[in-house]
């Protein structure tokens, strides 16, 4: 068996510690000569301290759960144990003190965590006479533990002898953050309003909200949102600076730059001084003159009492939290102010900002059309639109760093002002080096401090989370799941009080797009965000702090990926290999997006990754054999384990040894041949989410081409020969084990095995084959109390197993997505006529998904008030009750008909129905020959599909859609009256797009006319519906 601590050894702790000492004089000995003036030193350590005080937090936690664990007293170390976690408590306290301390206290709490990680291990993968057995091993981890007490001493001594830490006064409210303020001039003076395009529509917007000329009713606060350098500030100086608009409708204006910190007492003179004048100012003053000190409360009763009847305009430009919105609301501005003021609010903070004000009132900055963001460059770099013309290769590059820049004004600027000093031909080669050229070019030096501004204001536990983001290569989606699964197994999210891990982490997430540092990419239609980006310039600067602080390991093209030295997260881009010299062995994360890796030739799990806690391949563009994954149970600690979709199809078993990965949270399996899932599963009882889809296709060993399947069973001995490549070998075992295992099954689902109620903290479970899985592993569903996701394959299983599994799915009270596919396979549809049986549906189902022939809705359907999108595949429901069951849904959205999911001739949607729908996707309805919608029904209806039909008497009723902005022709659909549904569509008041993937003769059913000048798109076809 593999021992988890043989490489645990007192010397490499000793050498470690001499090495650290050596370290910290020369480093003591420079920052002393070093102190004043680097800035940039300033914003380094701030993340230096943020992430060691987010390693401290988990090394205590881990520290107290082992020395309260009976194993630490057999071990004797328990008061060693406490020992640590009291120091690290005193370490955490003093963080902010001195950098060079904290690199070393960060470094130690990784090394923590990973021993006493090792120690759960072994304390929890033998039973408790093995470990008194094993006295070899209980001497190495208590070693290792004692080892680990001198580094703490060490390190806390380490302070007294260079006085690294000293005593910190709590400060007053009115400390001033010069380096945050210098940080703000600088980025604001490379935004010259005069040069700016684009901001018209703005600024006509943002006027319509102010509403200047309504000179009464209470004050209206207005927000403009959005990330760093999008122009906030210099659209909210164009207009107050616009004497028609403001200057002659408000009697007091103010310009009020509140950034990160600022002096209260400062502030509030200021604001007196610009909307008072100065004479006010110093009348004041000399009014207080008798009073041993100035305070707020002085100036802000003199403020208010002449606000009062007095009509105001001021901006605060640059607010970064909720706690500065509330004293300057309160302190400043009167309650009674009848008079139609307002205040303009920029900050990046979305959030901050709806609280500040009502939604309708927040204004967010969109990044620039392409063309005003072309036109922006040239602009800057005195060129016109005529020498990309006439230069093709000028326009691609222009088109790279507009893209690059990512359609924002502080970017263009910034890189338009350098690349103005260069010649065309020179702009290729600046474009590639960016990157570097963003961490060394002090002209880019504004770009740099809009990002770290941003991420120097992250509460510490955000800080770890946004820099992970560098993982990802430039311009990738990042699904929600994905990055919120891989924080936790990192250990980055903590769990509270009444609410779960994933909550927490989601509320990470949102709070990260609330702020501006990461983009939304794709929104689902009931408003949840599913993935984001990270701006191309925010991620080359991201990447650049994750790399001085070893946090992330990217190597690079040009090489620049020298050994760093505890490195604990790598990320493998394209074809890019890690140079020798490496420690892998205290690697915490390793994803791999592109080829296999030369370091990996062999396989992906090895025992030098035995601290890996995630391995994610979901991006790999190598196939992944089974012997890559026969040593996953090597990786002890292994958390998070995801393949992808195209490239994993070498696999063909799950190793019974998965069950020894006892704190795995994670395991997504797609496009695999595993047809049955091990009893070790059971083991998992960490396990939250599990992914296992297998290819439902058998191309070499299927009885549904019984020649085929015997011929290649005859010749199996030729694939050892070498004729056939190792990946095609790979392949045909992996088919023919999955077609034994199966039986010969074409379902994509997976066999489940009796155990699988032991997952208590289950939350997703696909895909389940109900035909293979026992009646008991059925009923053992019933018990996943923790479920919210569930998908299963009933094809081929017998009444009796269907009913044990719909009465266990009445039981899932936390169940909010829900699919049961009886169509699966290549020999028709199954049925799903035991639904009926259903009488107690979990009623937060949101998503359903029915495949099969169902006849008629069944009732229960009625209850899901909480419903939002409803798919139905081959369900074969007749007109009557079903259009009056869905209509009657009060939240449904989304509602996807497909191949012959309705058998009707008329879809009819009836007055008062349909309230919240905005999507309906029809696809393959055989019968069908017309649409209608009448008045009143389907208000919020956005989006129409259509695919494969041929609606004869065609689209009815689209005058009733207020809300609809597109229809969508896909492939072979005919629609009689095309030209009729042309006109409606061109006169609607809401301008939809109508759609066309063909041709339009193609599409016109009757040919009766050319229809009329209306919006069309032949381009981009038909997109699928959400899932």
């Amino acid at each position: 068996m593999h021992d988890p601590v043989q490489y645990l050894h007192a010397e490499s702790a000793t050498n470690l510690t001499s090495h650290l000492i050596g370290l910290v004089n020369e480093k003591s000995r420079s920052l002393e000569s070093n102190r004043e003036g680097e800035e940039s030193n300033q914003s380094m350590a701030e993340t230096v301290l943020s992430m060691a005080r987010s390693l401290v937090g988990s090394a205590i936690s881990k520290a107290t759960s082992a020395a309260a664990h009976e194993a630490s007293l057999l071990l004797g170390v328990q008061k060693d144990i406490w020992y640590i976690k009291d120091e690290l408590k005193t370490m955490q306290a003093f963080l902010r003190a001195a950098e060079v301390w904290a690199e070393q206290i960060r470094d130690l709490s990784y090394d923590i965590e990973d021993c006493l990680d090792e120690f759960k291990v072994h304390i929890e993968s033998q039973n408790l006479f093995y470990q008194m057995v094993k006295l070899r091993k209980r001497h190495l981890i208590a070693t290792q533990i004692r080892n680990l007490k001198s580094r703490v001493e060490e390190v806390s001594s380490r302070n007294a002898r260079y006085n690294l830490v000293k005593p910190i006064s709590s400060g007053t409210e009115d400390d001033m953050d010069s380096y945050a303020e210098d940080i703000r001039n600088q980025s604001t003076s490379n935004v010259d309003e005069t040069e700016l395009v684009g901001f018209s529509d703005s600024k006509i917007r943002l006027l319509e909200l102010i509403n200047a000329n309504v000179n009464n009713g209470p004050t209206k606060v207005i927000c403009v949102v959005g990330m760093g350098g999008l122009g906030k500030t210099a659209l909210s100086r164009k207009i107050f600076e616009s004497k028609e608009d403001i200057g002659k409708n408000f009697p007091c204006n103010a310009w009020i730059t509140v950034s990160q910190s600022f002096n209260r007492i400062e502030l509030l003179k200021d604001m007196i001084r610009q909307f008072l004048g100065s004479i006010s100012l110093e009348r004041v003053l000399q009014e207080l003159q008798g009073k041993m000190v100035v305070q707020v409360p002085h100036l802000s009763d003199y403020l208010r009492k002449r606000l009062t009847e007095k009509r105001y305009f001021v901006v605060l430009d640059d607010l970064w939290s909720l706690d500065a919105w509330n004293w300057i609301n309160d302190i400043a501005f009167p309650k009674n102010n009848n008079k139609g003021s307002r205040i303009v609010v920029t900050t990046r903070d979305v959030g901050l900002a709806e609280k500040c004000t009502t939604t309708s009132l927040v204004y967010h900055l969109e990044h620039l059309q392409m063309n005003d963001a072309i036109t922006l460059l040239l602009r800057k770099t005195s060129k016109t639109h005529e020498d990309m013309e006439t230069n093709k290769n000028t326009q691609k590059i222009v088109e790279q760093i507009v893209n690059k820049c990512g359609r924002l004004p502080l970017a263009i600027l910034t890189i338009g002002a350098v690349l103005a000093t260069k010649q065309v031909l020179e702009w290729d080669k600046f474009y590639k080096q960016l990157p570097s050229e963003l961490e060394s070019n002090p002209s880019l030096e504004a770009l740099r401090r809009m990002v770290t501004l941003g991420y120097n204001h992250l509460p510490s536990h955000l800080k770890s989370c946004f820099l992970y983001l560098s993982i990802f290569p430039e311009d990738f989606e990042i699904k929600r799941s994905r990055l919120v699964n891989r924080w936790i197994a990192e250990g980055f999210v903590r769990s509270m009080v009444g609410m779960t891990t994933k909550d927490v982490g989601e509320s990470y997430f949102i709070e990260l797009i609330n702020r501006s540092m990461i983009q939304r990419s794709r929104v689902g239609i009931e408003g949840k965000i599913k993935s984001c980006r990270i701006h191309d310039i925010m991620r080359d600067i991201t990447v650049s702090i994750s790399r001085e602080e070893n946090f992330v390991l990217l190597p690079m093209h040009d090489g620049s990926d020298l050994a760093q030295e505890n490195t604990r997260h790598i990320a493998l881009h394209g074809t890019m290999s890690c140079k020798t010299g490496l420690d892998w062995s205290i690697i915490r994360s390793l994803a791999i997006f592109g080829d296999r890796p030369n370091n990996l030739a062999h396989t992906v799990c090895s025992n030098k990754f035995r601290m890996l806690r995630v391995l994610d391949l979901e991006d790999v563009k190598f196939l992944i054999t089974q012997k890559d994954f026969n040593n996953i149970a090597l990786l002890r600690h292994l958390k998070y384990l995801s393949f992808g979709r195209i490239f994993s199809s070498g696999i063909y078993t799950l190793p019974r040894s998965i069950g020894k990965l006892h704190g795995l949270q994670t395991l997504n399996m797609s496009s695999t041949y595993i047809a049955t899932l091990p009893t070790e599963i059971s083991k998992l009882q960490c396990l939250r989410t599990l992914r296992c889809t297998r290819v439902s296709n058998n191309n070499n060993f299927s009885l549904n081409h019984p020649m085929k399947c015997l011929t290649n069973t005859m010749c199996l001995p030729n694939i050892f020969t070498p004729s056939v490549s190792s990946e095609d070998r790979a392949k045909q075992i992996a088919e023919l084990h999955m077609a034994t295992k199966s039986c010969w099954s074409e379902s994509y689902s997976v066999k489940v095995p009796r155990g699988i109620s032991k997952l208590g903290d289950l939350q997703i479970l696909e895909h389940v084959d109900i035909r293979r899985t026992s009646s008991r592993a059925i009923k053992e569903l019933a018990q996943l109390s923790k479920l919210t996701k569930l998908s299963v394959t009933t094809k081929g299983s017998t009444e009796e197993k269907c009913n044990i599994l719909y009465t266990a799915i009445q039981r899932l009270c936390s169940l909010q997505s829900l699919r049961v596919d009886a169509a699966g396979g290549s020999s028709g549809i199954g049925t799903l006529k035991c639904l009926d049986s259903i009488t107690c549906p979990p009623l937060l189902l949101r998503t359903l998904k029915l495949y099969g022939d169902l006849e008629e809705m069944p009732n229960w359907i009625e209850q899901l008030t909480h419903l939002m999108k409803f798919y139905l595949l081959g369900s074969k429901l007749k007109e009557g009750k079903t259009m009056l069951i869905l209509g009657a849904l009060p939240n449904l959205m989304l509602i996807c008909l497909s191949l012959d999911a309705y058998l009707g001739e008329n879809l009819v949607f009836r007055t008062g129905a349909f309230q919240k729908l905005r999507t309906l996707w029809i696809d393959k309805l055989d019968q069908l020959r017309e649409i209608r919608f009448e008045n009143n029904s389907s208000p919020l209806l956005e989006k129409i599909g259509i695919r494969y039909c041929r609606l004869e008497i065609g689209i009815i009723g689209i005058t009733n859609l207020m809300r609809l902005k597109e229809i969508t022709l896909g492939y072979r659909v005919k629609v009689g009256y095309l030209g009729q549904l042309e006109r409606e569509v061109g006169t609607h008041p809401n301008h939809p797009v109508l759609r066309m993937e063909e041709d339009r003769s193609c599409h016109d059913l009757r040919r009766d006319g050319k229809g009329s000048a209306v919006e069309m798109d032949t381009t981009e076809p038909l997109p699928e519906p959400e899932s």
